[in-house]
């Protein structure tokens, strides 16, 4: 399977924010949603960072409140690792794992088609893994 075939169950609908807005307007976004990260375009519409809790908690953290009237763009990953809509599922963990991230852009033609979560993922292993013991179920019950 391929992170395309997640985003066509799930849908390719991505929450974004400019770099301008405010790290209060932001969270009021991420809460209002029910998401851990934002993806932060450009004016081109390209993908220019992402800003997740983290993000947001690491600058409360050194900031204090005051942190809450820093712009997005001051605090949001730059670094975006992203995938594409072609990447094997399994490729697209194993990224998350190794980088430790749990959200990822996905690109098609260097343009953003969808999110996916660590959740999304996880969801996926596990319906794949009930498919196998179903079907070895059955191939079991059929030989005996």
């Amino acid at each position: 399977m391929i992170v395309e075939q997640i985003l066509n169950d799930k849908g390719h609908e991505v929450v974004t924010l400019r770099a301008d807005h405010t790290l209060q307007e932001a969270a009021q976004l991420l809460d209002e949603k029910k998401i851990g990260a934002v993806v932060t375009l450009g004016l081109d519409d390209r993908i220019i960072g992402v800003l997740s809790e983290r993000d947001i908690v690491r600058q409360v953290a050194r900031h204090g409140a005051d942190a809450m009237a820093m712009l997005v763009g001051g605090a949001m990953t730059r670094a975006v690792i992203s995938v594409q809509a072609s990447t094997p599922v399994d490729e697209a963990l194993q990224t998350m794992t190794d980088r430790r991230i749990r959200h990822l852009p996905v690109v098609h033609n260097d343009r953003l088609t969808g999110v996916i979560s660590i959740g999304d993922l996880v969801k996926w292993k596990i319906a794949e893994a009930e498919e196998e013991a179903r079907a070895m179920k059955s191939y079991l019950s059929a030989q005996f």
